[in-house]
């Protein structure tokens, strides 16, 4: 099935560029039953990943994940009865391209919810469609408060906001790693990088410290060591980037080539296992903030049965997919119905355990959990500390 994605993923970049209003790839799973099935006997869960583009790994990770869940769910009897159908489309990662991603699944393919995406800037791009058509969307990944915050009532995440990573990413530099001067450095053309940014930035100062230095590139840039040697001379303590890993893998190279030293923190778009692929040794010792540690007991089960099933560890962003397959199972079933402002006021009054951990939204439609601080160690992600919402 991955070797018919990718072909049908390159088939349609390619016919993107010919045709302008043809992007993402689909993809139907029914989780062991039958897709031709008639409608009325099954659920239709739409998805919207980045499976191909900057973080493949990452929407493969949520592929999994999502799989996982529909397979144990329709497994178990599915939802009221009804087996679980996933239709996927690939956003590419790019927020030009995830508006008729989510356009194609409500419109032509009459998908009941919309799961999705991972960048915060495509979530942004896919809210007003969602919103429009009244169509309930779960955001797997995207961590942006206005993902939710101007979303609308229908936009719901499963993931905790930049606003509260980012003043615990502070919190823990000022603190934990007594850094009173640190730099940050960051994508202007990402709304994940600038709000997160924004947060970390203010909490430094607030809390007493320095923003010695603030750098800002632009998407696509690959040479970061004339950022790098400005920061060398600033005698900062931590340099904070929040970027996704492959982003981040490059720079922490180019950081070891000028030996430049730096204790580097970053967030939650570092959780994947491409970021010691690409970085290697020069990542080793970096703290970020996370949504969850694969190692804790809690996740040893799933963990287990992940890794028997993909021949791989599962990371962040398999839970958070994992998890929204529960949550929006959750909710068909206690709404017992398909109607999407059912399954709004079911997600509302949300309060029980979905996959691997509990869920409840607040009256911004956020979930309300802890964050984690993971290490990397020895190659590996080491959890540190888990701090909960005040």
């Amino acid at each position: 099935m991955k070797k018919v994605l990718r072909k049908i993923a390159a088939i349609v970049t390619v016919a993107s560029m010919c045709m302008l209003s043809f992007t993402g790839c689909s993809e139907t799973k029914s989780g062991g039953s039958s897709s031709s099935g008639k409608e009325s006997d099954t659920i239709n869960l739409g998805f919207v990943l980045p499976l191909t583009g900057s973080v493949p790994n990452l929407g493969s990770a949520m592929k999994n994940g999502a799989e996982l869940a529909i397979e144990e769910i329709n497994n178990a009897g599915g939802i009221n009865g009804k087996k679980i159908k996933a239709t996927i489309e690939d956003d590419e990662n790019k927020p030009a391209t995830a508006p008729n991603a989510i356009t194609k699944l409500i419109e032509q393919d009459k998908v009941d919810a919309v799961l999705g995406t991972y960048a915060s800037s495509c979530s942004i791009a896919m809210a007003p469609i969602a919103a429009q058509n009244k169509k309930v969307m779960l955001s797997i990944g995207s961590t942006n408060a206005k993902v939710t915050s101007e979303g609308g009532e229908y936009v719901f995440r499963a993931c905790f906001i930049d606003p509260f990573q980012g003043k615990i990413a502070a919190e823990y530099a000022y603190n934990d790693l007594d850094a009173k001067k640190v730099a940050v450095l960051y994508d202007v053309g990402k709304d994940y990088c600038v709000g997160i940014s924004d947060t970390f930035k203010e909490t430094i100062t607030s809390l007493g410290g320095e923003i010695a230095y603030e750098g800002k590139y632009n998407t696509g840039e690959s040479d970061f060591k004339s950022y790098l040697t400005e920061i060398k001379n600033k005698g900062v303590k931590v340099l904070y980037i929040p970027d996704d890993y492959d982003v981040v893998g490059l720079i922490a190279k180019q950081i070891k080539e000028i030996g430049l030293e730096v204790q580097l923190l970053g967030s939650d778009s570092w959780s994947d296992p491409g970021l010691i692929e690409v970085g290697g040794d020069a990542v080793e010792g970096a703290y970020f903030t996370d949504h969850v540690s694969i190692k804790s007991e809690k996740l040893a089960k799933f963990a287990e049965t992940y890794k028997n099933k993909f021949g791989q560890d599962p990371g962040a962003f398999s839970v958070l997919a994992y998890d929204s397959v529960y949550i929006i199972s959750a909710a068909i079933k206690n709404a017992g119905s398909t109607d999407s402002d059912a399954i709004k006021d079911a997600l509302n009054k949300l309060d029980e355990d979905c996959g691997t951990t509990h869920y409840k939204f607040d009256e911004n439609r956020d979930p309300i959990k802890s964050v984690v601080i993971n290490q990397v160690k020895n190659g590996q992600f080491e959890f540190v500390k888990e701090i909960e919402p005040k």
